[in-house]
């Protein structure tokens, strides 16, 4: 991978001509132009006007801008009404395939119909023909074998319309995302990723401002063991797509990854401003969903950085918010964490106790993973204020909630649900003077935890469980195996301020005054403005 490092770094870096980041300045009022979306060149069977609409287009699909592609992809097929890869585009804005949501039905039928009506123009070329069988793999008429299934005869299909045609770039930007979309979270070994890693660089070579391969490569590195190879994609691709927010928001991926939490905010505060200015000029009923993940990452950021009341105005903000759409994992997911990261983080657990699902009237039965971590936030806190009753009903909720999808097959979830149910019932068991057991409970949440990935939906856990660890350890007046456990957390989630603080913390009290500074002077960094730990 240092041959690829070398690669990515070397070929992206004429891109970088000035600071990034600028406070949303990059999206420019009264629309855009190809500029603004990265450059792409798909060759199709239209005419002139429509193939310059359908590599428009073909842009915002790669920068997940997934509404107005399909908008832009519908004006490809009334420019040119026999152009079927303009319904192929219909049909692939529709496929949403890293984000976490299943199509709905209405959204599969209008694949289908999409599908249907570019195979009734008979596509003009077999590499055309090619692509549209494979997006027919993801809307077949019987759905009984389910989208996990339908992920992965795409890819496959991918794979062999990349190797028919071996001068298509498209074709290997398409399969790389689709290796990606189907890496396992439980791959340690990062195959897909790296497949696509080597995909992607081939088509850097001849297309730098591509957003689709700035994008990829930062989704194919976001994981602690790779992410120093998706920096300088991250540092070029809001100059790429600097009209489209997703693209103002993908580095903080990376420099979240980076411990870099100054970068991270302003790319998410860059992000949140495109897209409420999108917004006034293009009034829409799903707006929220991705401004909501963009303030989940933000918060973050700010909580790392010791920015309490920016981070509390968010809080404020979206707990003001009882309406947000679409009803998707995206929304519940941030209507969830958001105000337990800030309660966590913080370590108030009073306030974590005191935690209820926001908006009460919204389907949370939907969504589980997203519910557990309210019920997560409550146990700890009341674990940790003494009150064993309340905390044991929270882990009561969590241990439903678990069943519950794994009864609907939902294996992920599953697992993130019980590294949660795992640590709650560790401090539940401290709280009892059950230390031996507690110990066993928070590790085994640690290991569940090092053992499988985050969803793209979340910068991260509420609170890593190895750095939970640690804080138990110290809890329990073990600070030589606290600072084993919290160094070990460092090195996956760099920087975080909990981790530094009671490092720094455990190592005084092992009496290693030189490790006991070295934390603290990390803490202190200008990344840690005014860093205080809520006791």
């Amino acid at each position: 991978m240092t041959s690829m490092t070398r690669f990515i770094t070397s070929t992206l870096f004429f891109l970088l001509t000035s600071p990034v980041f600028a406070d949303g300045d990059h999206h420019h009022a009264g629309g855009f132009d190809q500029t603004q979306l990265g450059k792409v060149n798909f060759p199709v069977s239209c005419t002139p006007a429509a193939q310059t609409q359908f590599n428009q287009a073909v842009a915002m699909l790669h920068s997940f801008w997934y509404d107005e592609a399909e908008r832009t992809f519908r004006q490809v097929t009334v420019t040119d009404p026999q152009c079927a890869m303009g319904y192929w585009g219909i049909a692939m804005s529709l496929y949403q395939q890293l984000w976490a949501t299943t199509p709905a039905p209405a959204e599969l039928q209008q694949g289908r119909d999409a599908i249907a009506r570019a195979q009734a123009l008979t596509a003009p070329t077999a590499r055309e023909k090619a692509y549209l069988d494979a997006a027919a793999t993801l809307y077949p008429l019987d759905d009984s074998n389910g989208y996990g299934t339908r992920k992965l005869a795409y890819e496959q299909a991918m794979q062999r319309i990349a190797a028919e045609f071996p001068d298509d770039r498209e074709a290997a930007v398409f399969y790389a995302l689709a290796l990606i979309s189907n890496a396992s979270p439980d791959d340690k070994t990062f195959t897909k990723q790296k497949q696509a890693l080597q995909l992607l660089q081939r088509v850097l070579k001849d297309e730098p401002q591509h957003p689709g391969v700035a994008h990829y490569i930062i989704h194919s590195s976001d994981y602690p063991e790779l992410a120093e190879l998706g920096l300088d994609a991250a540092r070029a691709y809001t100059q790429i797509a600097p009209a489209v927010p997703h693209a103002l928001h993908m580095p903080s991926h990376i420099f979240i990854r980076l411990g870099q939490w100054p970068d991270a905010a302003q790319s998410n505060l860059a992000a949140y401003r495109a897209a409420e200015e999108h917004d006034r000029q293009h009034p829409s009923n799903h707006h929220w969903d991705q401004r909501f993940h963009f303030l989940d990452y933000l918060l973050y950021a700010y909580l790392q950085m010791g920015e309490m009341e920016k981070a509390r105005n968010i809080v404020q903000q979206v707990l003001a918010i009882d309406n947000a759409q679409p009803h998707n994992t995206t929304v519940a997911y941030a209507y969830a964490a958001i105000p337990a990261r800030f309660a966590v983080e913080r370590g108030d657990w009073r306030e974590a106790a005191k935690l209820r699902l926001h908006p009460a009237d919204f389907p949370w039965q939907r969504f589980g993973w997203c519910e557990a971590i309210i019920h997560f936030a409550q146990g700890l806190g009341a674990a940790r204020t003494g009150d064993i009753a309340e905390a044991k009903n929270s882990l009561k909720h969590l241990e439903t909630l678990r069943d519950l999808d794994r009864a609907a097959g939902k294996t992920y979830t599953v697992g993130q649900i019980e590294i949660q149910r795992l640590a709650v019932a560790a401090w539940i068991a401290a709280a009892e003077n059950r230390n031996e057991t507690a110990l066993r409970l928070m590790r085994a949440s640690a290991a569940l935890e090092n053992s499988t990935e985050k969803d793209n939906v979340t910068p991260g856990a509420i609170i890593p469980a190895r750095e939970l660890l640690g804080e138990l350890l110290l809890t329990l007046n073990q600070p030589a195996a606290a600072l084993q456990e919290l160094e070990t957390s460092l090195q996956r989630t760099p920087n975080r301020r909990n981790a530094l603080y009671r490092a720094a913390q455990a190592a005084k009290e092992t009496g290693d005054q030189s490790k006991a500074k070295h934390y603290e002077q990390q803490w202190h960094t200008p990344q840690h403005p005014a860093l205080r730990i809520d006791q």
